[in-house]
């Protein structure tokens, strides 16, 4: 039951999280913009520019060597902050469509998202995929029009193209004055002054000129048509855009919109005080067996993904938590209550992406990673006793298919070891045929297949061979008790073992060539249900995401 947060410190440490995943397409500028709101913040001194790839810094979110040298982000990051008495956990996804399903898991564990569209280009193809998960989900979306020091869409336009394709109303808090060379600065609407551009450095410099006040004839004689454009845009919008309304921005329906240059250091302060003014701080979060509200006394928390070698060094894997209840202390007891395993975690720590510290506690909405030797699957749901199973984890059914062996046959441990590992992060998946030695490799795109390749060798010693599959269609296989249960699934099993696999947490998959062979055995094995998306918990599923 919530209690009032005036008598209840465990309610007041809550209420000063805030926990966000940043979203776009790939090379909107993301993991640009998540630097800056770690330099703003304070929590970093030096920002490092993800395109300098043969440089010596690198961005603090990539930390992956194959990240450095393609300038991409393929693993989600997870960094805290603390801005203005408030405790932000940031998570950057990656933007490439292929890692799509590590996006889809992080955004379960967010209360808010802040997109990131590049002002050339506008809404793109991912920044739409992305949306329809958070808006299944109703989560909260900020938007962030970026690289305004560029030749770029008109704001106009740009504002028009994201309310038609996102099907949500948009209200800006800030506009822009120019853009490419004759970029002049943005105009905060809430607090009506200007803030004036110049290009950044990576180090945070002196404070921005501020200007008070929209309308002072000074400032159309110093910023010349481009003020006067802003200004007439300006008194458009004041008539025609609708008021921000905090009930509708926190159901999913309306984001504020902030105009600026990641890379310049510009319009990032805007951004970091609205997520502390308007993102809302954790809420309850549905359990099969009830809903569980974050300022409950005891620790309840779940597993949404897991990292291999994030330390090379150690082999370490870490699980990362997402903390739904109550309090987490170090050394407490907690049991993981898919196996009944006891866990007692001493070395928890919290991100700085790469960089991590002991942790001693932690409330909800706060992300934490504890050391996982395979105890710690996708999806599990960690609690100081109770049986609960949280929700809405998705595993999609890959679209494509790789065979893998290992080119030197005295190194086929290490590949084994390897797979299991990337399989249980779930950047890739991993099938282990019922008959048959081979192991497959399914994923969404093809770039999975080259990071898996990639990761193998630098990170297990194992150089692989990936070759063609001559599947193309998979789905999960179940069989409910009015219908024979497991011993109808055996049966199906039995009958296909050349079609079946088992994958990371041994569910049965059935494996096709064609789609045709999937309709006609679902026809030939009536009372058998397959499955185009999996959750951990007794497959449960959500017909939103299926589709």
């Amino acid at each position: 039951m919530s209690t009032d947060i005036t008598s209840n410190p465990l309610a007041t440490a809550v209420r000063r999280r805030r926990t966000f995943a940043i979203i776009s397409h790939p090379d909107a500028g993301k993991t640009t913009l998540t630097e800056k709101l770690l330099l703003f913040s304070g929590a970093i001194q030096i920002a490092g520019s993800v395109k300098a790839r043969k440089a010596t810094r690198h961005a603090t979110s990539d930390w992956m060597e194959i990240e450095k040298q393609r300038g991409i982000s393929v693993a989600s990051s997870v960094m805290q902050m603390e801005y203005r008495d408030c405790v932000i956990n940031l998570l950057d996804t990656p933007g490439h469509q292929d890692f799509s399903e590590d996006t889809y898991r992080v955004l379960t564990a967010v209360d808010a998202a802040l997109m990131v569209i590049d002002a050339a280009n506008g809404v793109e193809p991912q920044t739409r995929r992305l949306l329809q998960v958070c808006r299944a989900r109703n989560t909260p979306i900020l938007t962030f029009v970026n690289k305004m020091d560029r030749e770029v869409k008109d704001p106009l336009v740009l504002m028009d193209e994201i309310e038609r394709e996102l099907g949500m109303e948009v209200v800006p808090f800030t506009w822009p004055v120019g853009m490419g060379k004759n970029f002049h600065g943005v105009m905060d609407l809430r607090e009506k002054q200007m803030r004036v551009f110049s290009p950044g450095e990576d180090r945070k410099g002196a404070e921005d000129e501020i200007l008070d006040g929209l309308d002072n004839p000074a400032y159309a004689e110093r910023f010349g048509m481009q003020y006067d454009q802003a200004e007439a845009e300006i008194e458009l919008l004041t008539d025609a855009a609708p008021p921000f309304e905090p009930a509708v921005f926190l159901a999913g329906h309306q984001t504020p919109m902030f105009f600026g240059s990641a890379v310049n250091n510009f319009g990032v302060r805007e951004v970091l005080d609205a997520l502390v003014d308007l993102a809302p701080p954790p809420g309850s979060r549905a359990a099969i067996q009830r809903v569980v509200q974050p300022d409950e006394p005891k620790f309840t928390g779940v597993v949404f993904k897991i990292q291999a070698n994030m330390d090379p060094a150690h082999r370490d894997r870490i699980a990362f938590v997402r903390v739904a209840s109550g309090r987490f202390e170090r050394g407490m007891r907690l049991k993981v209550v898919r196996s009944g395993k006891e866990l007692r975690p001493n070395t928890v720590v919290t991100f700085m992406s790469q960089r991590r510290e002991l942790l001693d506690e932690a409330f909800a909405g706060d992300i934490i990673g504890i050391p996982n030797h395979g105890v710690l699957q996708l999806g599990d749901t960690l609690t100081e006793g109770e049986s609960l199973q949280f929700t809405g984890l998705p595993f999609f059914a890959p679209e494509m298919f790789r065979s893998v062996e290992v080119a030197d046959p005295l190194r086929t441990k290490q590949l084994r070891a390897g797979l299991t590992q990337l399989g249980e992060e779930g950047a890739i998946q991993v099938f282990r045929p019922v008959a048959g030695s081979v192991l497959l490799l399914g994923a969404v795109g093809q770039l999975q297949f080259e990071v898996v390749a990639h990761r193998l060798e630098h990170e297990y010693g194992c150089k692989a061979r990936i070759m063609p599959a001559r599947y193309n269609v998979a789905r999960w296989v179940t069989c409910p008790e009015e219908n024979g249960g497991a011993k109808e699934l055996q049966r199906f099993i039995d009958g296909n073992a050349h079609r079946v696999a088992l994958d990371a947490v041994n569910a049965p998959t059935v494996l096709l060539e064609y789609a045709g062979e999937l309709r006609a055995m679902q026809d030939n094995w009536p009372k058998i249900q397959f499955h185009a998306l999996r959750e951990h918990a007794g497959l449960v599923f959500q017909k939103q995401l299926e589709g």
